[in-house]
């Protein structure tokens, strides 16, 4: 695992040693397992947690998250969504046309960029299903504008922190695993919210091709990497301004993230209404 991951930042050149790099944390196994892969591959690395308001799920999450950086004196910082913005995303996604897996991968995006101000490089968990499964969905639908932004390593842009992804190599299983054998306890009960999620259900239609295919979902993913990624534009940068709510960068006149708080926080007043 640690060899792998290793390897997979070299390759792609992701960062060096004298980089800081700030780690999305969600108490799961693979941004766990990643944390102390990278710990002792000798990179200093602080975490980012989001409480996300998803009621016993976010809190157990959180302890775990604590628990680990405390027993390794890493540093992590917290970031209350109910708290620091006024809304939950359950409370976002009940407003909302979006699914709430929709509202809580934007609200992610948005929040971890926010944090990742004065890093040079933010690190995320996303593993060899994650990204096989993404893909599939994206070429499923012919997502032209999402297979264009697929990469190990999405560089900083005006407004964008550089983003990369050392666990590409790495399946779901290894995870466990490296996490049972590092004695790492993580957050084992899925999020209540992801119940009919699109990615959840092509990783398991991925699962029957790699047990009848094995190494397909590599082949799939490195293949689109290496030869297919250039047909969509891989690596362009995107044009944006900035958000007339909250300064941040956008493609349009209000960022995602701001009209969906907006929505949010104004759905209990209709509601009292």
């Amino acid at each position: 695992m640690q060899r792998q991951v290793a390897r997979t930042i070299h390759d792609y050149e992701m960062f060096g040693g004298e980089d800081r790099l700030l780690l999305g944390v969600s108490g799961g196994k693979d941004s766990l397992a990643l944390w102390d892969i990278l710990t002792e591959l000798g990179y200093s690395v602080d975490g980012i947690y989001l409480h996300l308001g998803i009621g016993e799920y976010s809190s157990e999450s959180l302890q775990l998250t604590e628990r680990f950086a405390a027993s390794r004196r890493l540093e992590m910082r917290i970031i209350d969504l109910p708290v620091d913005y006024g809304f939950s995303i359950p409370q976002a996604a009940a407003g909302q046309s979006r699914s709430a897996c929709s509202v809580c991968g934007l609200s992610k995006r948005y929040l971890l960029n926010e944090a990742a101000d004065g890093y040079d490089v933010l690190v995320t968990g996303h593993n060899l299903d994650d990204e096989a499964a993404t893909l599939l969905g994206n070429v499923l639908t012919w997502n032209t504008e999402y297979l264009g932004r697929q990469a190990p390593v999405l560089p900083a842009v005006e407004g964008l922190v550089r983003k990369v992804k050392p666990l590409i190599r790495v399946a779901e299983r290894e995870t466990a695993a490296y996490a049972v054998l590092r004695g790492i306890e993580y957050e084992v009960e899925e999020c209540p919210m992801v119940a009919g999620n699109t990615v959840n259900r092509l990783k398991e239609r991925m699962n029957l091709l790699e047990e009848q295919s094995p190494g397909v979902k590599q082949q799939f993913l490195f293949g689109f990497f290496e030869r297919g990624a250039e047909h969509f534009g891989a690596g362009t940068k995107p044009e944006l301004g900035s958000c007339l709510s909250c300064g941040g960068p956008t493609t349009g006149a209000v960022c995602a993230f701001c009209r969906v708080r907006d929505r949010a926080i104004r759905l209990p007043e209709k509601g009292d209404a």
